[in-house]
C-alpha cells in the first residue's frame, strides 16, 4: 500500500525551495481526502457497480469504507510518525449511488464518516437530490463541519446558519468549502437556497481566514477538476485545492488517471498551487504531503491517489458497521416496486430494438426532459436480465441494472449522434452489447450494409409528434447513461462530442424504479422506431 509520491514541485524547477529549506519547514501537513464517494460502503467492481461472486474470485472487488477506514489508519500512523499534522476531509457527494443511501437518508454517510474520522467535508449536488431537510439532520449530527462558501441558505429555514463557509482545523489550519452554482439545475435544493460564484465567494472566505489569523488556505471544492484549476490560478492566499464532483483520477500510478498527482498550477501569488481529486466510488484515498513555511507558502507538494485493492486490509470495526447498516437493505432489496404485464426478456437486446430497452430508455427520457433531453439512448448489454411477469421486486431490477450507472446528460450535434448509432449498429451480428435502445427518435438501418454505413434513416419527432430528419447541424438534448457518455461500447463521439456535460444525475435503477412504480401494470412493446431496411 505504499505509494510512490511525486514532488509537484520537483517537477518545477525554478519554483522548488532548496533541500535544506525543505528539510526545515515549519509546517508538515499530510492531507487524507475522498471525493464522490456515492454511498458504496460496501466494495465495488470497476464499473462501480455492486461485486459479484465472479468479482471476488477474480480480486475484481475493490473499494469500500472498511479499506478505506484501514488506510487512513495507516497513512495517518504514517504521517504522524514522521512528525506531520493529519487532516481528513472530504470533497462531496458522500450522498446518493447505493441502497445505503436510499434507505439510510445520509444517516449510513455520517456514521461512517464519523467512524473513520473526518475533520471536515464540503456540500456536493448530491447531498440537494432530497432537499434541504435531509442535508439539514446530517449537518446537525455530524461532529464535523460542513463547508460551502457560495451557499446562501438565510432563507432556509432548515438549513439556515447550519453550513459554514470555512472552519479553522487548529490554531492556524482554514478549510474553505465551495458547491458548484449548477446544483439548482442538476439537483434539488428548493427556491429558497441560492448558490454564488465560486471564485469570489473563496476569494472571500480566504481573505476573512487570513484576517482570523489562518496561515494555511484549503480549498475543499466540488466544482470539477477544470474549475479546480482556475480556483488555484486566481484565488489568493490558498495552499492547495482538493476536489470533487468531475469524478477525476489523478494519479502516478493509475494507467487510467487523467493526469499525475498533485496537478500543479500557478498561483496569482507567483508561487505553485497544487490541486488535487482521487477518482469516485470510494476507490481510492488521496494523500498530499504539504511542507510550508512559518506564513503558509509552500516549499514542496508531493502524494498520490491511493487505490483500495482487493488485498489491502479492511477496518474490523467499520466493517461491523457497514454490515449493521446493511440488514435493512435486504428487505429494501426485496420490495415490490410495480408489476408487469408481461415478461420483459432481454435475450434480444443486443440484436435489435426490445421492449426491455424501450422501457428502460422511456424512464431516462421521462427523468431527463426537465434538463432538455429529447433524445434517450441506452445500450443493450447493459441489460443484464429481463423482468418477470407479475410483481418487480427492486432487486429484480437491480438484477437488470447491476452497474449503478447515473444518468448523463448534454447536447450532441446531430452528426455525432448519427456516429453514435453507426457505432451502435456496428457489431450487431456479434451480440457485442452496444446495440442501442432509444426513445426520442425513430432509426431505419441495414445490417447488410458495411459497419459505419448502416444507418439508413433518422427521425426526429416534434411535440406535436410530427417528424423532421435529423439535422447534422442541429444540436440536441440527449440522454444516457455515464458509461456510454464517457466512450464505452466504442461510443467515442459521446465522449467527444458532447457538451454542457453532466454525467452524474440519479442512479439509472432509481430513474426506472420511479417510471415502473407511477405505471401499473406496465405494459411495453416495440414499435418500430429501430425497423430493419
Amino acid at each position: 500500500m505504499r505509494l510512490a509520491r511525486r514532488s509537484l514541485l520537483a517537477s518545477l524547477p525554478a519554483l522548488a525551495a532548496p533541500r535544506l529549506l525543505r528539510a526545515q519547514a515549519a509546517r508538515r501537513l499530510t492531507i487524507l481526502h475522498t471525493n464522490d464517494v456515492h454511498a458504496r460502503h460496501d466494495p465495488v467492481n470497476r464499473l462501480g457497480g455492486a461485486c459479484r461472486s465472479v468479482d471476488e474470485t477474480s480480486g475484481a472487488c475493490l473499494g469500500g469504507s472498511a479499506r478505506l477506514a484501514a488506510a487512513v489508519a495507516s497513512e495517518r500512523r504514517v504521517a504522524e510518525d514522521a512528525g506531520r499534522r493529519v487532516l481528513v476531509v472530504d470533497a462531496g457527494d458522500q450522498f446518493m449511488g447505493s441502497l445505503f443511501y436510499s434507505h439510510w437518508r445520509g444517516e449510513a454517510e455520517r456514521r461512517v464518516m464519523e467512524a473513520i474520522g473526518y475533520d471536515a467535508m464540503t456540500l456536493g449536488n448530491h447531498e440537494f437530490d432530497h432537499g434541504p431537510a435531509t442535508i439539514a439532520r446530517f449537518v446537525r449530527a455530524a461532529s464535523f463541519p460542513v463547508l460551502a462558501a457560495n451557499l446562501d441558505a438565510g432563507e432556509e429555514p432548515e438549513l439556515a446558519g447550519l453550513v459554514k463557509p470555512w472552519a479553522m482545523l487548529g490554531a492556524d489550519i482554514a478549510v474553505i468549502g465551495a458547491v458548484t452554482a449548477d446544483t439548482p439545475r442538476i439537483s434539488s435544493p428548493g427556491p429558497r437556497i441560492r448558490f454564488g460564484n465560486e471564485l469570489r465567494a473563496l476569494a472571500r472566505a480566504a481573505e476573512e481566514a487570513r484576517a482570523a489569523g489562518a496561515r494555511i488556505v484549503l480549498a475543499l471544492t466540488h466544482v470539477g477538476f477544470s474549475q479546480d484549476r482556475v480556483i488555484a490560478g486566481s484565488v489568493a492566499g490558498l495552499s492547495a485545492v482538493i476536489g470533487g464532483h468531475s469524478h477525476t483520477l489523478l494519479s502516478n500510478t493509475e494507467a487510467s488517471a487523467l493526469a499525475r498527482y498533485p496537478a500543479p498550477v500557478m498561483g496569482p501569488g507567483g508561487a505553485a498551487v497544487p490541486v488535487v481529486q482521487s477518482g469516485a466510488n470510494n476507490r481510492f484515498l488521496g494523500r498530499l504531503d504539504l511542507d510550508l513555511d512559518a506564513e503558509g507558502r509552500l516549499l514542496d507538494a508531493r502524494g498520490d491517489s491511493l487505490p483500495l485493492t482487493f488485498g489491502d486490509a479492511r477496518d474490523p470495526a467499520v466493517e461491523a458497521l457497514v454490515a449493521e447498516l446493511s440488514r435493512p437493505l435486504e428487505a429494501l432489496r426485496a420490495r415490490v416496486i410495480g408489476t408487469s404485464a408481461a415478461v420483459l426478456s432481454n435475450e434480444t437486446c443486443r440484436q435489435e430494438e426490445c421492449a426491455l430497452g424501450t422501457l428502460v430508455a422511456e424512464a431516462m427520457l421521462a427523468a431527463a426532459r426537465p434538463a432538455g433531453a429529447t433524445i434517450a439512448l441506452q445500450n443493450g448489454g447493459g441489460l443484464r436480465a429481463g423482468l418477470p411477469a407479475g410483481e418487480i421486486s427492486l432487486g429484480d431490477l437491480l438484477t437488470v441494472l447491476p452497474f449503478s450507472n447515473t444518468l448523463a446528460t448534454f447536447r450532441l450535434s446531430g452528426a455525432d449522434l448519427l456516429a453514435a448509432l453507426e457505432n451502435g449498429f456496428s457489431a450487431a451480428e456479434s451480440g457485442a452489447g452496444r446495440f442501442p435502445q432509444v426513445a426520442g427518435l425513430r432509426v431505419r438501418w441495414d445490417p447488410a450494409a458495411p459497419p459505419g454505413r448502416r444507418v439508413v434513416s433518422v427521425t426526429v419527432p416534434d411535440e406535436a409528434g410530427a417528424a423532421s430528419a435529423l439535422d447534422p447541424a442541429r444540436l440536441y438534448g440527449v440522454v444516457t447513461n455515464n458509461f456510454m457518455r464517457q466512450g464505452g461500447d466504442g461510443y467515442v463521439s459521446l465522449r467527444d462530442g458532447a457538451r454542457e456535460t453532466y454525467d452524474t444525475g440519479p442512479n439509472i435503477e432509481d430513474v426506472v424504479a420511479d417510471w415502473v412504480a407511477a405505471r401499473q401494470p406496465v405494459s411495453v412493446a416495440r414499435d418500430g422506431r429501430i425497423a430493419r431496411q
